[in-house]
């Protein structure tokens, strides 16, 4: 017999167990009249905090407070986490309706007074409009996983997105995962990673009929096993190019699994019909409806008045007109082509400009706009980063193998955006600087010419688990048919769990100018060193005449002691690859290599620039942007912006301009000319990202930032 005990302060029933019940706690039945405050009151009272120690059924729910990351600007923030029947709900306020009568709640972690948002009694709270519109997840899409870094963090990986979440200490971490795992183990799963091969591991083929029937057609031992090698060997090609198709097949299979997971709506079993749609009238007047949006309203902020932000919740928005992305920043719609050219292109000789300038390093020597590219070096230093999922995977893996084979492949994929880019990009002018916000890629980048003689340039990107951070120069010689571009710098890549790699770039070259098709070329040693395990060796091969095999690069991931634990293969302009063990060269059976990364293919709409479809977004101004934009971005440049738009005169007019400009900036330097927001780590160190660029920019203010592509005087330069 089991006796109910009613709290005198709110309608929550606590079963009392009876003789030889052996349920160690107490779980809670939540009527639909109670509110947030007596929860609140009665949790503490009962002392609801569970383990996850205990084997979980699939009909209990659970509940509690996660701090989850929303963006740059707000880190991470307090939401009330809801699992049930295989669905995570969160929203930024407890909301009672959405616990059902007599339904069994198990709370994990704190949730105590202070930490919930009281909602009126009345239901009059101004947010309250907005309590049906709440964030979900299937797990039937998704996965999880610990972080290896922080024993307080884990994710939740969907098809859209990644929650980044954090309990408040390590035992609600174990709770939580286990109460995911045991909801989960509802449904038949494959992660989202998962290969299906219809390739059987033992797949094998047996002469043995064929060397019998040949015997006894007399034919010589020896000539039947010379047959029986031929068989062999075409059957492990077939095999490994039936291999290739059975992947193809995958991935192909994966991008449809995911794009059916983006479009389950709240039909899920057992999710209360109107928890989670909006009615017919909402979709028409708020735009497309997200299951998977996290966006948090800016304006919802502004409207807690004087409340305090860290300890009140309010209601998460699902529908925008726009997507978003997993760190709950909008994402923009960027352009997939450049504006059409206002004037038509006039051919130049590129001989007759520079046949007297043999030996000398380019960056001197005037050239007219037609040889440019209609971005900057501080833009084409973020190219680098178009493959930036390589870093967040890398992250993922922790301290591991696949984490510096991931790392290498990082370092290798910043090449292939240069396959047919013959024009050189802007030299930009001292103090010139460009950001990137990439909120869909979790990417933020910024860079700095932070010196004019030497050229140098600073850079530093944030990203899902990682900095990537670093300042080059390039020496350029001219060498009558080719031109050499010997990079100077060091580039250091740093994960949030301390392990560290750091590499500079290999040479590269560009050959036939002045006959012949144009096309350039990465040669040389890359050692990507790490401080923990594992290092790396690249070798980029110099193609040569009669090579037919161009562009390979081949390497191997060693650690402390020299022992070689894997191969690394591939071509800077299309793909790597890794095999576990050690070979010299491509292994012709193609089974055992895993596919690292794959270049993406080319944009429909081929300018003469060749840029790629992520280079092609790198000089837009986006809606809004420039508003916020300091007068030092180089996409306020007006010979750049001229010559994007096909203004080639214009174009030609700025570029002899700012060039006169440039030419002043020695004299800039010798009068005490800092960079703005970087700052060299002793005399022969590297330059580092001081801060205050983001906050800045929040505020709307850039003082101390000059217009830079103004007009100019001698005065001016003096007194700067």
């Amino acid at each position: 017999m089991r006796v109910k005990e009613m709290h005198p302060l709110c309608c929550i029933s606590l079963e009392s167990p009876s003789i030889g019940d052996q349920s160690p706690e107490p779980r809670m039945k939540l009527s639909r009249s109670c509110s947030v405050a007596d929860m609140r009151s009665d949790g503490n009272a009962v002392g609801l905090r569970r383990s996850g120690s205990e084997s979980c059924s699939g009909s209990t729910s659970f509940a509690g407070v996660l701090y989850k990351w929303t963006n740059y600007g707000k880190g991470w923030r307090s939401r009330w986490f809801l699992l049930r029947n295989g669905v995570i709900s969160y929203s930024k306020i407890l909301q009672p309706e959405t616990l059902a009568a007599g339904e069994d709640v198990r709370f994990i972690g704190d949730v105590s007074s202070g930490r919930l948002k009281r909602l009126d009694r009345s239901g009059s709270s101004r947010h309250q409009k907005h309590q049906k519109a709440v964030g979900i997840v299937h797990l039937k899409v998704s996965s999880f996983r610990e972080s290896r870094s922080d024993d307080r963090r884990f994710y939740i990986f969907t098809a859209t997105k990644t929650l980044h979440l954090r309990t408040s200490s390590k035992k609600d971490r174990v709770a939580w995962i286990e109460s995911l795992a045991s909801t989960r183990s509802l449904f038949t799963l494959r992660r989202l990673n998962y290969k299906p091969s219809i390739l059987p591991p033992d797949l094998s083929l047996s002469t043995e009929r064929l060397k019998k029937r040949l015997l006894e057609e007399g034919i010589s031992e020896v000539l039947i096993k010379d047959c029986e090698q031929i068989m062999l060997l075409e059957f492990s090609e077939i095999k490994g190019q039936v291999q290739l198709l059975c992947e193809e097949r995958s991935n192909l299979l994966d991008t449809l699994r995911q794009l059916e997971a983006a479009n389950i709506e709240g039909e899920t079993s057992g999710v209360p019909e109107g928890d989670y749609q909006l009615t017919q009238q909402e979709f028409t007047d708020r735009g497309k409806y997200s299951e998977w949006s996290t966006t948090e309203s800016s304006q919802e902020l502004e409207d807690q008045g004087s409340e305090d932000e860290e300890t009140c919740f309010f209601d998460t928005k699902d529908c925008f007109p726009r997507a978003t992305d997993v760190m709950g920043e909008v994402i923009i719609e960027r352009r997939k082509k450049l504006p059409d050219p206002c004037e038509k292109e006039k051919g130049v000789s590129l001989w007759s400009l520079i046949k007297d300038n043999v030996g000398k390093d380019l960056t001197r020597v005037c050239l007219p706009v037609y040889f440019n590219e209609p971005i900057s070096s501080l833009q084409k230093c973020f190219e680098d980063l178009e493959y930036s999922y390589l870093l967040d995977r890398a992250y993922e893996h922790g301290n591991s193998l696949e984490r510096v084979l991931n790392v290498a492949a990082f370092a290798v994929s910043g090449y292939a955006s240069s396959e047919g880019r013959h024009c050189k990009p802007f030299n930009p002018l001292l103090g010139e600087t460009y950001e990137a916000d990439y909120p869909e890629k979790g990417v933020r980048f910024f860079s700095e010419k932070v010196s004019h003689h030497p050229t140098l340039i600073a850079c530093h990107s944030q990203g899902r688990g990682w900095k990537f951070w670093g300042d080059s120069n390039i020496r350029t010689k001219f060498w009558g048919r080719s031109i050499q571009l010997d990079p100077v710098g060091l580039l250091t890549l740093e994960f949030d769990d301390g392990e560290v790699f750091q590499w500079s770039k290999v040479t590269t070259s560009i050959y036939n100018l002045i006959l012949g098709k144009v096309y350039c070329d990465h040669h040389g040693m890359m050692h990507i060193r790490g401080n923990r395990e594992y290092s790396c060796k690249l070798k980029f091969k110099e193609q040569s005449i009669l090579e037919r095999n161009p562009r390979q690069v081949h390497g191997f991931v060693e650690d402390a002691n020299g022992k070689k634990h894997a191969t690394l293969f591939g071509k800077w302009d299309d793909s790597m690859y890794y095999i576990n063990g050690i070979t010299n060269v491509k292994p012709k059976d193609m089974s055992d290599a895993h596919l690292l990364w794959q270049r993406t293919l080319p944009p429909v709409n081929l300018t003469r620039y060749n840029l790629t479809s992520f280079a092609i977004t790198l000089n837009e101004l986006t809606p809004g942007l420039q508003e916020k934009l300091p007068p030092t971005d180089s996409r306020l440049r007006p010979d750049q912006r001229h010559l994007e738009n096909g203004e080639y005169d214009m174009a030609n007019s700025e570029k002899l301009r700012l060039e006169t400009r440039q030419r002043m900036s020695r004299k800039l330097q010798e009068n005490g000319w800092k960079p703005r927001w970087f700052k060299k780590e002793g005399e022969d160190g590297t330059y580092r990202y001081v801060g205050g660029y983001w906050e800045e920019r929040e505020d709307g203010k850039w003082e101390g930032c000059p217009n830079i592509f103004g007009e100019f005087s001698d005065d001016s330069i003096n007194t700067s």
